[in-house]
C-alpha cells in the first residue's frame, strides 16, 4: 500500500522558525524527524524545546550539518528534507544539497527561506547580501536536479520589530535608528491572518484549507449553495467544519521560470499574467511553487482532455528528449 504521509527530516529544528514548522508537520500526521548534535540533546539551551518534541512524538537523529555521513545516513531515511537554518548557516546548505544527491531517494526539498522571495525583492544592504546567499542556493538546488519547493512568506515582523530592525541589536535602540533604503517604504503588521479560500474544495484545496486550520487561522471557503448541498463535496465540506495575504492559484511549476510547451504553455502563460496584475496592483502575494503532481497527470499519461490512460497512440509532447523522474515508495 502506498503511504499518503511522507516521512520529513528537519535540519535545524530547534531554531526559531524550526519549531514550530516541526510542530505543524507532526500535527499534520507526518513521520517526522530532526537532526540534532548529541550535545543539543542532552544539553540545557534547548531543553524546552526537545521536551515539547518528545511529547509530541518526534524522532531525533543523532548527526551534524557538517558531517557528511551522518547527513547522508539521516536523509536516507526520509522521502522529504525540510532547512530551518539560521541566517549564519544558509551558505552551509550547501552540504544538504551534497547528501541529498548523494542519498538519491528525497522526494522534494524545501531550502531555508521563509521571508521575502529572493529572486524578486530589491534590497539594500545589509539584507542584500544574505538575499543574494539565499538566491545562490536555490541555483544550487535547481542546477543538481532536485524537486524542490520554495516557501516565501515576505517579512516576520515579530523577529525584527523588538530591535526595530537595527542590525546587530538585540533590544529596542535607547538613541538612535538607523533608517534603511530612503525610508518611504510601507509596513504592514498583522498577527494570526483571517484566510478566504476561492477553489477551498477542490483537488488541491482541500488540503491546503485543513492544513490552514491546523495551523490555527480563522479560515473561510468561498463556495456555492449547490456545492454545500451536494453528496460529492459532503466529505470535504464535513472534514472543513469539524476542524472549525492573497496566495494566486499555483502549487505546480514555477512559471516565471519553466521553458514549457503546449498545451500547458498557455496556461503558464496565464498563471504568469495573474501574477503580473497583483504585482502591479500593490497585493501583498506569496507564490507557491512545488513542481509537478504525477498523481495528478500520471493515470492519463499526461495525455490532454483524457480521463483515462490511452491504450492505443500516446502524444510525446515538446522533442521527446526531457527526462522525467518518478519515485514511487511503498510501505510495508
Amino acid at each position: 500500500m502506498a503511504s499518503s504521509k511522507s516521512k520529513i527530516l528537519f535540519i535545524g529544528g530547534t531554531g526559531y522558525i524550526g519549531k514550530y514548522i516541526v510542530e505543524a508537520s507532526v500535527l499534520a500526521g507526518h513521520p517526522t524527524l530532526v537532526l540534532v548534535r548529541e550535545a543539543t540533546l542532552y544539553g540545557d539551551s534547548r531543553a524546552q524545546v526537545i521536551d515539547t518534541f518528545k511529547s509530541l512524538g518526534v524522532d531525533f537523529i543523532i548527526g551534524d550539518l557538517y558531517d557528511h555521513k551522518s547527513l547522508v545516513e539521516a536523509i536516507k531515511k526520509v522521502d522529504v528534507v525540510i532547512s530551518t537554518v539560521g541566517q549564519g548557516q544558509l551558505p552551509d546548505q550547501d552540504k544538504i544539497i551534497a547528501a541529498i544527491k548523494e542519498a538519491g531517494n528525497v522526494k522534494r526539498f524545501f531550502p531555508s527561506e521563509f521571508g521575502n522571495d529572493v529572486d524578486r525583492v530589491h534590497a539594500v544592504e545589509p539584507v542584500k547580501t544574505a538575499f543574494a546567499i539565499k538566491a545562490n542556493v536555490r541555483r544550487a538546488v535547481e542546477a543538481e536536479g532536485i524537486p524542490y519547493t520554495y516557501v516565501s512568506s515576505n517579512f516576520f515582523s515579530g523577529y525584527f520589530l523588538p530591535t526595530l530592525a537595527q542590525p546587530g541589536a538585540s533590544a529596542p535602540p535607547r538613541d538612535k535608528v538607523i533608517i534603511l533604503g530612503d525610508g518611504n517604504p510601507k509596513v504592514m503588521a498583522s498577527s494570526m491572518s483571517k484566510i478566504l479560500f476561492i477553489g477551498g474544495t477542490g483537488y488541491i484545496g482541500k488540503y491546503i484549507v485543513e492544513a490552514s486550520i491546523l495551523a490555527g487561522h480563522p479560515t473561510f471557503v468561498l463556495i456555492r449553495e449547490s456545492t454545500l448541498l451536494n453528496d460529492s463535496r459532503a466529505q470535504v465540506i464535513g472534514t472543513f467544519r469539524s476542524l472549525g495575504r492573497f496566495f494566486p492559484s499555483e502549487f505546480g511549476n514555477d512559471v516565471d521560470r519553466v521553458h514549457a510547451v503546449e498545451t500547458v504553455k498557455t496556461a503558464f502563460t496565464i498563471k504568469a499574467n495573474i501574477r503580473r496584475a497583483v504585482e502591479a496592483k500593490g497585493i501583498p502575494y506569496t507564490y507557491v511553487s512545488s513542481n509537478l503532481f504525477s498523481g495528478y497527470f500520471l493515470p492519463t499519461l499526461v495525455q490532454p482532455e483524457a480521463a483515462v490512460a490511452p491504450r492505443d497512440t500516446v502524444a510525446i509532447l515538446g522533442d521527446g528528449n526531457t527526462k522525467g523522474k518518478l519515485r514511487i515508495f511503498i510501505e510495508t
